[in-house]
């Protein structure tokens, strides 16, 4: 093997690891959305079973 598909298989090993972590980033922000969104419309209903 030489030094250049060595380098080869470094960067696409990187690359891989990139998208993988990227993946994981996209899909604990969408989580943490619906936590945020599920506090929000608790409060809400709370809040209008007090006035009511």
């Amino acid at each position: 093997m030489t030094e250049e598909e060595e380098a080869k298989t470094r960067q696409e090993r990187r690359a891989r690891k990139l998208h993988k972590k990227r993946e994981q980033i996209r899909t604990h922000g969408k989580n943490l959305a619906k936590v945020y969104m599920d506090a929000i419309l608790k409060r809400l209903k709370r809040r209008q079973t007090k006035e009511e």
